[in-house]
């Protein structure tokens, strides 16, 4: 899956950790989200979407992985 979180977080002036902190998950998991190492959970995409005020098609999309 690819996605625009990187960019989204970076427009909205959000730390990694403190996107960690608004979401209750680890910077960690910020980071691997990022990276493309991890798929969201449906809960967490809602919550992203939520937070960025947008479409969950708007951060996340198929990708080749």
């Amino acid at each position: 899956m690819e996605n625009n979180l990187g960019d989204y977080r970076k427009e909205h002036g959000f730390s990694q950790q403190s996107l960690a902190d608004q979401l209750g998950v680890s910077r960690q998991t910020i980071i691997s989200l990022e990276k493309g190492r991890y798929d969201p959970s449906l809960p967490l995409a809602f919550k992203l979407a939520t937070v960025f005020n947008c479409r969950i098609e708007d951060l996340f999309s198929p990708g080749e992985h």
